[in-house]
This record gives C-alpha cells, structure tokens and sequence, in this order.
C-alpha cells in the first residue's frame, strides 16, 4: 500500500504541474481567448476521474455486507433442503442452485476486487499484460 500511496502522491504532483502549466498558457499574451474555454474545462475533468477512480478503488463496503454475502447463500441452502425432505430429489435443481448462488458470490466479490479475480486482462498495471480497453 505505500507503494500505491507514493505513486498517488507522485500523480497528484503531475497534476498540479500539467494544471499550473496549462493556466499560464492560456493567460500568456497571444493566446486565444477560446483556449482557456476549451483546455481548462477538459483537464480539470481529467482531473476529476482520476480522482472519482482512485476513491471508488479504495472504499469497500463493511465486512458485515460479506458476511451476509457468504449467510444468505447457506439459509438458502438450509431452508431449501429442509423443503426437500421426503420428497424425491431433482439433481438438477440440486445443481442450477448451487451453480447460481456461487457465480452471484463470485460475480459481485470481482467486480469489488477486479484484480483478485481471474480476469487478469482487467489489471491496468503497466507490464501486467491488461488494456485499457
């Protein structure tokens, strides 16, 4: 984490020279009266989602949300195994509610941690073989 911390730090301080160089080009004399319309508006966007991104990558919901995550799928399993009692058993019913609830875990776990799933293309780490696609 102190890695990712310095390299914030690092991008934090580029975005404040590429703003401080873009404001004294727009205000140097001969520069078009539309060019701050234009650049300005488009950096500070810029900006602004690197920022949204880098907040959306730290907040997590709480660990109760897991919690039921992982309780929901196992009351399910219990009250539907209890419904099951004495009555023949559908194997593939067995098995399309075992498959659906572990791919919903699976699902929602990745999209909160893309980088813990298999999906290693989503990785945006230079060298990591990802796109930004």
């Amino acid at each position: 984490m102190a890695a990712v911390n310095k390299q914030l730090a690092k991008a934090n301080a580029l975005q404040g020279d590429i703003w401080r160089q873009a404001v004294a080009a727009v205000r140097t004399e001969g520069a078009p009266l539309q060019a701050a319309v234009l650049v300005l508006p488009a950096l500070n966007a810029m900006i602004d989602i690197t920022t949204t991104r880098t907040m959306a990558a730290q907040l997590h919901p709480p660990g109760v949300v897991y919690f039921m995550l992982f309780a929901l799928p196992l009351a399910c399993a219990l009250l539907a195994g209890y419904g099951m009692v004495g009555k023949s058993r559908s194997w593939l019913h067995i098995l399309c509610f075992a498959f659906v609830i572990a791919v919903t875990v699976y699902v929602t776990v990745d999209i909160e941690y893309p980088r813990l799933g298999v999906h290693p293309g989503r990785c945006l780490r230079p060298g990591s073989g990802g796109s930004a696609k």
